[in-house]
């Protein structure tokens, strides 16, 4: 009982005590002193994502308040020993630490933060004339620490550049040749760049084979001896021959019995492989000589030449000159061509077109009638699809030629099997841009795709699908290239049959694939 009372008399004194010094304790917490020595530690990561950590320090903090200075987000609260993160563009901020103390009081510092990215590194620039295209170049980049490329083709005035990003490849294409200056320029986010430039030369060499066919090309004749030349346009689109424009030769009343005219490649001719020329030709005269001649650049000396003689009159026809016994060591830059050599000019006017190199084969080139005894159609199959010069089996309606191409699509063939005929040279799109194909089915409705092919990258291609629409009789099918790019030299015929659908023994045919309009 005693210890209880004295326990009671403790509380009730002590409770005496705290009522009366309330003014007091009020008095203590009041001299407590607000939070001091306010700072924080500035991390930047350098990866150039603007991320910052921010530790803050100080004493006789509770908690502290971070206002990261951007105008993004509201302050962020922060325990003692903690730190916060914050992501930055590029700049200078003013961060405002605010240290509150255990008793509400505050101190508040601003502390000066740079966020500043580094250049990209590792800068890698690929610029490469696009395939099949003279006037146009590719241009990709990678780096690290960049956030997007932006590149100028030095081409116009003011220029806008044009941005892209790492994977992307940018085509552009140029108007006429020159050398041009490229510029390529890495972004950090920030103000740090990194650049390069490289020159490109537009050059569009004249080179065989001569076609007339391109608007870019400078084709410039050196005639002599009273023989005036120049492109125009196709007096006869007929026969081998359905170009738009073609190279004319005016032999002038009086002209020199060697009258002619010369052009000068870009390069040297490669004769190692093929050493025939092929040269469609259109004569007022039958039985007129025209010589072909090749010179050295810079000694005319140095030369080979071959005659032929033209068979007919007002047409045109091919006529092939053998060059396998030219001195192949030598170069050879120029072609000259004389016609009705050795007589003297009579104001007649002759034309020429598509001056190839060829291996001396008969001409693979449209319209594909496969009534020839000699041409080898050279079919390239493909996932399981069979090809052959047959028979016709179906001599009635559209189609009573003697011989067609057959396509087996075996038991079990892939969807996407076919055959192709690689022509002799590309197909001329100038003056016709639809095919037709004669086709015999046993099936109406099923797709039967058209397919063309650059020679040398079978990316570069075309196709497009029509249906048949009979079944067990010859008909027409037109594929519609309208607008097609005559410059892709398409060169390689796809057909399909069934397109889609895995083989099931089924016979297909096909004939006289050719231009239309």
């Amino acid at each position: 009982m005693k210890n209880i009372t004295y326990i009671c008399a403790f509380v009730l004194a002590l409770f005496a005590t705290s009522c009366s010094d309330d003014e007091d304790n009020i008095d203590f917490i009041n001299d407590v002193n607000p939070p001091s020595n306010i700072s924080a530690l500035f991390t930047i990561t350098q990866d150039n994502s603007g991320l910052v950590t921010i530790a803050p320090k100080g004493e006789g903090v509770g908690t502290y308040m971070v206002d990261f200075g951007d105008g993004t987000s509201d302050a962020a609260e922060v325990a003692v020993g903690n730190s916060v993160e914050h992501s930055y563009t590029e700049g200078v901020y003013d961060v405002t630490i605010t240290g509150v103390g255990v008793t509400g009081k505050t101190t508040s510092t601003v502390m000066p933060l740079t966020v500043s990215f580094i250049a990209p590194e590792n800068f890698m620039v690929n610029i490469a004339q696009t395939t099949g295209d003279t006037f146009s170049i590719d241009v990709s980049a990678s780096a690290d620490y960049e956030t997007y490329f932006a590149v100028w083709f030095g081409d116009v005035e003011d220029e806008e550049p044009t941005a892209f990003m790492e994977g992307e490849t940018i085509t552009h294409t140029y108007a006429a040749v020159g050398t041009y200056t490229v510029t390529v320029v890495a972004y950090s986010g920030g103000a740090a760049t990194v650049s390069y430039t490289q020159e490109v030369v537009i050059a569009n060499p004249l080179l065989l084979p001569i076609t007339f066919e391109n608007t870019t090309l400078s084709y410039e004749f050196s005639d002599f001896g009273g023989v005036a030349s120049s492109v125009v346009a196709n007096p006869d689109i007929s026969g081998i021959n359905l170009s738009a424009t073609v190279g004319q030769s005016i032999k002038t009343a009086g002209a020199e019995v060697w009258g002619g005219t010369l052009l000068t490649l870009g390069d040297p001719i490669d004769f190692s492989t093929n050493q025939m020329f092929r040269v469609k030709t259109w004569s007022p005269i039958a039985g007129a000589t025209v010589k072909l001649k090749v010179e050295n650049l810079a000694d005319g000396n140095i030369a080979y030449e071959v005659d032929q003689t033209t068979t007919v009159a007002n047409e045109w026809e091919y006529l092939t000159f053998d060059f396998s016994g030219i001195d192949t060591a030598q170069e050879y830059s120029k072609v000259v061509i004389f016609f009705d050599f050795g007589n003297n000019g009579a104001g007649d006017t002759f034309y020429f077109d598509d001056v190839y190199l060829t291996d001396g084969a008969a001409p693979k080139i449209l319209p594909l009638t496969f009534e020839s005894t000699t041409l080898d159609y050279g079919y390239g199959d493909f996932g399981n699809a069979y090809a052959s010069k047959v028979a016709n089996p179906d001599m009635t309606g559209l189609n009573t030629s003697d011989n067609v191409t057959k396509v087996t699509k075996v038991v079990g063939a892939e969807t996407w099997a076919g055959t192709a005929i690689l022509l002799t040279e590309p197909i001329d799109f100038t003056t016709y841009q639809k095919v037709k194909v004669k086709v015999w089915s046993p099936q109406a409705g099923i797709p039967v795709l058209f397919k063309m092919e650059n020679a040398s990258n079978s990316a570069i291609a075309t196709e497009l699908s029509v249906n048949t629409t009979v079944s067990n009789q010859w008909e027409e099918l037109v594929f519609d290239f309208t607008g097609i790019d005559n410059n892709n030299a398409y060169q390689n015929v796809v057909l399909f049959f069934d397109f889609g659908t895995a083989g099931t023994g089924t016979d297909y045919y096909f004939d006289d694939v050719e231009l239309t309009n």
